[in-house]
């Protein structure tokens, strides 16, 4: 007499710990090169905003243009793709404003905006990152903060530019760098983890 056996039922897989969880397989999760765009290209500015290395305002020219604006907009159009409208949203949005920023400077449009001109500019940026910290909250930890420095940034920029003030155009630098540090550390952790295909890096993820 045989006996049939139940097949084995195996466990599922959980969901490693990133910015947000794919839900195409088979496509990479595109947040790792949106934040290592947006973390790199706003430490670098920061030290020219901070009065550290003014040389820096220059060189984050290039890099604003091809890895902040070019290569976040990719990862904000495969966000599209993996049904991410936070992701999608952000990431096209900030590449836009790196593509915004290097043609303002390039062209001489900041100088004829003035300091009116470049003040609104970066509050209405204050204003959009301010209200794009609250999906953030139910998203993870990482996000809300880093969200949060971003807005308050902008809002530190916008301030130095409608009083010409050098004090508070460099607090924003060293804000900035927060910034920038919580976008690396974001890519680092999304990408290890995503090798490791567990959670390593810790995200404070709240989904």
């Amino acid at each position: 007499m045989t006996t049939h056996t139940a097949p084995a039922m195996t466990e599922a897989p959980k969901p490693v710990a990133s910015v947000r969880h794919p839900v195409i397989r088979g496509i990479a999760d595109p947040a790792a090169l949106g934040l290592g765009a947006f973390g790199m290209s706003t430490f670098l500015l920061s030290f020219a905003n901070a009065g550290i290395f003014p040389g820096a305002a220059v060189a984050v020219l290039g890099l604003g243009l091809f890895y902040g604006g070019i290569a976040q907009i990719i990862a904000g159009i495969w966000e599209f793709v993996q049904a991410n409208t936070f992701g999608a949203l952000a990431f096209v949005s900030y590449g836009a404003f790196w593509l915004a920023y290097w043609w303002t400077i390039t062209t001489g449009m900041a100088e004829k905006a003035g300091r009116e001109g470049m003040g609104t500019f970066l509050i209405l940026w204050a204003v959009f990152t301010a209200f794009l910290v609250v999906p953030c909250t139910r998203i993870s930890v990482l996000l809300t903060v880093l969200f949060s420095a971003a807005a308050i940034t902008f809002v530190l920029l916008a301030i130095g530019a409608y009083a010409s003030s050098d004090v508070i155009t460099r607090a924003a630098g060293y804000t900035g760098f927060v910034v920038g540090i919580l976008g690396l550390y974001g890519c680092f952790a999304s990408v290890v983890n995503a090798t490791w295909h567990r959670t390593v890096i810790p995200l404070g993820s709240r989904e």
